[in-house]
């Protein structure tokens, strides 16, 4: 009988998932790091503060489109736990963010494009729209990035120090890029929560190490039904 561990994640693109004889030794060896990390003093818990933001990172049709490679992946199971921490999040009246590709067709080319092949044009432009299933209500922030950080060339730092924000709850997509870049960039301002089924992203390998990275070093990885709990907790 196979245990959880054995078992591989409902999203992600199946030509990058680990080899299923692979994923319980890799997980359990993780599990082990993890102690090891925590015996040294690391993985600190950093909490809740008293006031959160939610932020949805890349959640754009280029993104949750999965006949839309390299980019597209089949990711459902991380928009529908994000739908549902939107609800909470509404119902708590905290504030939230989406970010998407700040796309210009007319940008020259830079030296990182020769990393992925892009197959987005002009006709493409669409395909940065938010993906309709979230729902984004008028008084929601979108923030249009160039880079895998949301903070990075962009006001969003300055809009969570005007409302006095001190934690940020981060979800979406990419965990090993845009999810890791600005839990990276948040961390020395605000406590960060990484909500574990409401991130994700195509390969299953780059996912994990990367989770486990945020969790020892970066912000508090916890179950979505418990920072959902405490949305439904908060006066």
């Amino acid at each position: 009988m196979s245990s959880a561990q054995d078992e591989a994640p409902p999203f992600g693109s199946p030509e990058l998932r680990l080899p299923d004889q692979l994923r319980g030794p890799l997980k359990a060896h993780m599990e082990n790091l993890r102690q090891r990390y925590i015996d040294m003093g690391w993985a600190g818990r950093g909490g809740f503060g008293k006031k959160p933001a939610l932020i949805v990172i890349d959640l754009a049709l280029w993104w949750t489109k999965p006949d839309k490679p390299p980019m597209g992946s089949h990711i459902d199971p991380i928009v529908d736990s994000t739908c549902d921490l939107l609800k909470a999040a509404r119902s708590a009246q905290i504030p939230i963010f989406f970010t998407t590709y700040d796309y210009d067709p007319a940008d020259p080319p830079g030296p990182h494009n020769n990393k992925c092949e892009s197959n987005i044009g002009p006709e493409d432009a669409g395909l940065m729209e938010l993906d309709p299933r979230l729902a984004r209500r008028d008084n929601e922030r979108i923030i249009k990035k160039k880079y895998a950080s949301a903070f990075n060339s962009t006001n969003l730092y300055h809009n969570l120090t005007t409302l006095g924000i001190d934690t940020l709850i981060v979800t979406g997509v990419s965990t090993s890029h845009c999810i890791y870049a600005t839990s990276r960039d948040a961390a020395h301002t605000f406590r960060v929560i990484v909500p574990r089924q409401a991130v994700g992203e195509r390969c299953e390998l780059l996912h994990e190490v990367n989770l486990l990275d945020i969790d020892i070093d970066l912000g508090d990885v916890m179950d979505l039904d418990d920072v959902i709990t405490h949305l439904e907790a908060l006066p």
